[in-house]
């Protein structure tokens, strides 16, 4: 956000902080945020490339397409392991994994 932006806000009273700060986060609790939104946008992004279908995948990870598609919405209720052995599902080896968790 650009400083006079910045300074607009605060003085107008709002308080600034980050999506950590607001949920009352701890640095684990945020870093397994980050590690789920790497790997999720990672494996749509792998599954578009490929041209693969939600439906395709599922059929892949003997799932479902709404799975799927909570697997890429990053959903709480999808396991890092699910979302790992999605990835590999769509041939990703696992120093792709690696660098996917490295940009978290």
């Amino acid at each position: 956000m650009k400083t006079e932006k910045r300074n607009r806000l605060e003085a107008a009273g709002w308080k600034l902080g980050s999506a950590e700060d607001f949920l009352g986060l701890s640095s684990e609790e945020a870093a397994l945020v980050s590690i789920r939104l790497a790997l999720a946008g990672r494996l749509k992004d792998r599954r578009m490339k490929l041209g693969l279908s939600q439906v395709a995948l599922a059929r892949k990870l003997g799932s479902s397409q709404s799975r799927v598609a909570k697997m890429e919405a990053a959903e709480s209720d999808v396991s890092l392991d699910l979302l790992v052995r999605a990835m590999l599902a769509t041939g990703a080896k696992p120093s792709d994994v690696g660098r996917a968790l490295a940009v978290a």
